[in-house]
């Protein structure tokens, strides 16, 4: 049973980058949220803010790199091992 532990696919420090990444995700979808008009007829330029339009997308692909990062990275102690 021991055995099984230390075959995983990926090693705990990439699972915690992996992790870090979703949540960056998170956080951008929190930035591009809300923005919207309580009366649907009645514009509201809010939706057009520099928070939803660059800073929100820019933190969504830093999370989405970081993901990336976490599943192609290998420790150098690992690949010696090998």
């Amino acid at each position: 049973m021991a055995e099984n532990n230390k075959n995983f696919a990926l090693p705990k420090r990439n699972l915690w980058w992996m992790a870090i990444g979703f949540a960056v995700m998170v956080l951008g979808y929190i930035l591009l949220a809300g923005g919207g008009a309580k009366d649907p007829s009645v514009y509201s330029p809010e939706i057009f803010s520099v928070r939803r339009l660059y800073i929100a997308p820019v933190v969504m692909l830093l999370g989405c790199g970081l993901v990336v990062f976490a599943i192609m990275h290998r420790n150098k102690k690992e690949t010696e091992k090998q």
